[in-house]
């Protein structure tokens, strides 16, 4: 006395996602009243159950069940033959226990996941991404890349051959773009293109609708900038602005000067007496006048009130000025002031025409210039480490003036050596032509 069970049709095709049944017969060949137990055994127990689970059966009867398999659309269930087992478990006689068995093909299905990282890159000429590819299907697959842009400004590279896909498996892929021809100024330009994932074309006729092996399009960008930023130009204009108008505020002078210096150097050469600048930067006695800059302070910043030149009860004798050159130095301690001078000797005129201030620690405190009883300028000391004056027409300082520099020491400061000074001290340096005077 046995009982027997066997599964009809014992091959069975089904796609994922899909459905597929097959019926169990269990026949009760023993003499007692017999209950069975319907398990699924094998590669298709996660998706296949029984309906119903449990059969009871009198002597010589049998009964059926259904069998139904419905794989999911995943790649964790291969395409490909699966085994199925339907294990009959008596109640009774459980050493009576038999397993039908029949063959389940999962049919295959292909589908790909892919993004390009980043979408948008930016750059000068080139830009690096990385397509990122996921198989979800159910088998292996081979990838293609293809490339497409509008026009023909960018070359895309892709990789030669990429290696087949196991199900579930990612891959990388690198994805090179670069511009033909930089942009060196303006605004930055977008080139858009687009990279497309598709499967091998031998794999198209086993891919599930739609798409087949058509590629999958990921759109990207290349965001080109300019070589040289906008604000570039702005800045070039603006040094060719102050180098059109320094030529045109400087030129004169310059030529002034320069026609200055060739009449003093042709009458030391006849022994005449030089022509005398005059207040609007010509010469008395030439007949024409030149544009200068007499009373005006050069680049190094003077103040216009001491650049006019002024008499000197006197005229200076052509042919005897010299250049001169004298230095007042100036210390005095924190807190309080102290006047450095230089007097211009006597039956002598000082043409000064640059002076250069040092303040070589970093004080604090205030600085004044002053020629006779003009005062030129006064400095705070904290705003400077060096200031130079420069005129064209010279100021003219007659002997028995001094020219002075008056400190006032707020707070010493601290030199290259790293250590705070004692005292401030300050250097004035006055040059120019030291000429006699014509009683």
């Amino acid at each position: 006395m046995t009982a027997s069970a066997e599964l009809g049709p014992i091959s069975l095709t089904v796609p994922p996602g899909g459905e597929a049944t097959t019926t169990l017969t269990v026949r009760n060949e023993t003499d007692i009243v017999e209950a069975y137990t319907l398990e699924v055994v094998g590669d298709c127990a996660g998706w296949t159950v029984v309906e119903p689970d449990h059969l009871s059966l009198y002597p010589g009867t049998s009964g059926t069940a259904t069998v139904r398999l419905t794989p999911p659309r995943s790649f964790e269930v291969r395409a490909g033959d699966h085994p199925l087992g339907v294990k009959v478990l008596p109640s009774e006689r459980a050493e009576l226990v038999s397993v039908p068995e029949a063959t389940v093909t999962v049919t295959p299905f292909r589908e790909l996941r892919a993004e390009l990282l980043p979408r948008r890159r930016r750059g000068w000429l080139r830009g690096r991404y990385r397509t990122s590819v996921l198989n979800l299907g159910n088998t292996d697959t081979g990838l293609t890349l293809t490339s497409r842009q509008r026009g023909e400004e960018l070359r895309i590279a892709l990789p030669a051959s990429t290696p087949p896909l196991e199900p579930g498996e990612s891959i990388l892929l690198p994805v090179r773009v670069r511009i033909r021809k930089p942009v060196w100024f303006g605004k930055p330009r977008t080139w858009p293109f687009e990279v497309g994932v598709g499967t091998d074309a031998e794999d198209g006729d086993r891919a599930d609708p739609p798409g087949g092996n058509a590629p999958h399009p990921l759109d990207g960008e290349f965001v080109q900038l300019p070589v040289f930023p906008k604000w570039l130009l702005a800045v070039l204009a603006a040094l060719v602005a102050l180098l059109i108008l320094w030529l045109a505020l400087v030129g004169p002078a310059l030529r002034s000067y320069a026609r200055q210096a060739a009449n003093t150097a042709v009458a030391k050469k006849l022994g005449t007496p030089a022509p005398t600048p005059t207040p609007g930067g010509g010469t008395a006695g030439t007949g024409s006048a030149s544009p200068g800059t007499g009373g005006t302070a050069g680049a190094g910043g003077g103040s216009g009130g001491a650049g006019g030149s002024q008499g000197t009860g006197g005229q200076p004798v052509a042919g005897t000025g010299v250049q001169s050159s004298t230095t007042i130095d100036v210390a005095t301690s924190g807190g309080s002031e102290k006047k450095g001078t230089y007097q211009v000797p006597a039956g002598k005129v000082f043409g000064i025409t640059d002076i250069v201030a040092a303040n070589f620690q970093g004080d604090q405190g205030l600085l004044t210039i002053s020629f006779g009883d003009r005062t030129i300028t006064t400095i705070a000391l904290e705003t400077f480490r060096n200031q130079d004056y420069h005129w064209v027409t010279p100021i003219e300082v007659p002997g028995g003036a001094t020219v002075s520099a008056d400190v006032t020491c707020q707070k010493p400061g601290t030199p290259a050596s790293g250590k705070q000074a004692t005292t401030c001290h300050e250097l004035l340096n006055v040059s120019g032509e030291l000429s006699d005077l014509k009683q």
